[in-house]
């Protein structure tokens, strides 16, 4: 039973607050905001809508992220509740920890270290390939052995501007929270405006007649849509993760958590409106589909703004997976299940720079190395999988510590994180079948991390296997 030994909350509080170990509080609500905006709010919308609309959802893709969208909201919910009451680095993992015991702690975190590693080196590809693209047409062009992974069929044998911009912005995440978060709201900011920009020019060149059909390839292929789009909305995920550097966390996650879903939400299904009512959906299989529907209606000039604002923000994803990558493994390793010198802070920006920085090299390795590009399913089912958890964690702290001071609370218990399980868990069995393969191969590698590193050096060995909450 040492296996499901739990840490107690009151034990995770004070944890934090112990000398050396406490992470500088500078963000608030804006801050939050934006690093959920930041990473919700890129590839997704100027990737992932054109593809979505060619293969599964046509026009429908609107209802697809109405529907991620309302399947979050219930999720989010419970992040927020689980923030109010434990606001420690870790989001997921941590919440696990108290609730389901360790080695589910570990499974999960695994299972997030998996999610976020991949996107990070999914986005870092993808912005590579814009930034080339933006520099080809300044006739700047790399040798052709350096533009992507390894493929010596295709002459490629290092992506180097992906390893770059992972070098760069962890550089950027190691100079301190405060002063990372100002430059990433900067560029959201950027971003908003020219998303704002493409729906009021795209709003006039609307043709109704391309909703028609809307769905041509039926409700499931809504779903697929819906599923696809959840490796978009990992930011809440991320905003969970800083819950240590907030000034006054458990008022300030919950709205930061909500807020952010709600402006992501919108601008996702503004976008695809606009973009399904300017190209067939069937001309949408481009990798920059944005830019291309204000190409097809001769509108150059603010194809250049959204080719800038898409690497402005693909930018801010990848710096904000990083950002919740390195917070996730100071927290578990401040727990022992990892080698405790990812949890060591630096003394002079309050941050951990060791998590920071491996985090960034295995990234820059993956995203510069390996391709990457059929893999991205599996961001999308450790995303699931954690909501799930989450969900289901609200419920049992409800019945055995309903005492714990919650400034915020899901409504309608257990009925909406219920309704998170079970969509979510839709969602799951939606996802291609090579998708679980590997899913089971990783979990599989990583109770074999557990059994001969985590086990043996966790905090909790040596003790009675059992925290309780006073």
């Amino acid at each position: 039973m040492h296996l499901f030994r739990k840490k107690s909350i009151t034990s995770m509080l004070a944890e934090k607050k112990a000398a050396g170990s406490t992470l500088k509080k500078e963000l608030g609500v804006f801050d939050l905001t934006m690093l959920g905006i930041g990473c919700v709010v890129g590839t997704g919308i100027f990737v992932l809508t054109g593809v979505a609309a060619a293969q599964h959802a046509g026009p429908g893709l609107i209802l697809s992220f109405i529907l991620a969208g309302i399947i979050c909201a219930f999720c989010a919910l419970c992040y927020a509740e689980f923030a109010s009451m434990v606001p420690v680095s870790g989001s997921a993992y941590t919440y696990s920890y108290a609730t389901f015991g360790e080695l589910v702690a570990w499974i999960l975190g695994w299972d997030m270290m998996l999610e976020y590693g991949f996107a990070a080196s999914m986005v870092a590809s993808g912005w590579s390939g814009y930034f080339q693209g933006l520099a080809a047409g300044f006739g700047i062009n790399l040798p052709h052995a350096l533009s992507s992974a390894f493929d010596p069929k295709a002459g490629t044998y290092v992506d180097v501007p992906a390893i770059l911009i992972v070098l760069l912005l962890t550089f950027i995440v190691s100079r301190g929270s405060k002063e990372s978060s100002r430059l990433n709201s900067i560029m959201v900011i950027v971003k908003i405006a020219v998303i704002v920009l493409f729906v009021v020019v795209g709003a006039f060149y609307v043709k109704p007649g391309n909703w028609t059909p809307f769905m041509p390839f039926g409700f499931s292929g809504i779903v697929t849509g819906a599923a696809t789009a959840f490796l978009s909305y990992l930011g809440f995920d991320a905003v969970a993760t800083a819950a240590e550097e907030v000034r006054n966390p458990q008022k300030d996650l919950p709205r930061g958590i909500l807020w952010s879903l709600a402006v992501c939400s919108l601008l996702y299904v503004l976008v695809t409106a606009v973009l399904t009512g300017i190209v067939p959906y069937s001309q949408l299989n481009v990798k920059n589909p944005v830019a291309f529907a204000l190409q097809y209606i001769d509108q150059n000039w603010a194809a250049g703004f959204i080719s800038l604002g898409a690497i402005v923000g693909i930018t801010t994803v990848l710096f904000v997976l990083l950002f919740g990558q390195s917070r996730l493994l100071y927290a578990i390793g401040r727990d022992g299940l990892l080698p405790g010198r990812l949890a060591r802070l630096n003394p002079r920006t309050g941050v951990p720079s060791v998590s920071i920085w491996t985090t960034g090299i295995v990234v820059a390795v993956l995203a510069g190395l390996v391709p990457l590009g059929r893999l991205a399913d599996l961001v999308s089912i450790g995303t699931l999988f954690a909501f799930i958890t989450v969900s289901l964690g609200v419920v049992i702290l409800r019945r055995t510590r309903p005492d714990l001071p919650r400034s915020f609370k899901v409504p309608l218990v257990p009925l909406i994180p219920l309704l998170a399980v079970l969509t979510c868990g839709y969602l799951l069995v939606s996802l291609p079948r090579i998708t679980w393969i590997a899913f089971v191969v990783w979990m599989i590698f990583g109770l074999g991390v557990y059994v001969l590193y985590g086990y043996k050096h966790s905090r909790l060995s040596g003790s009675e296997g059992r925290q309780t909450d006073n």
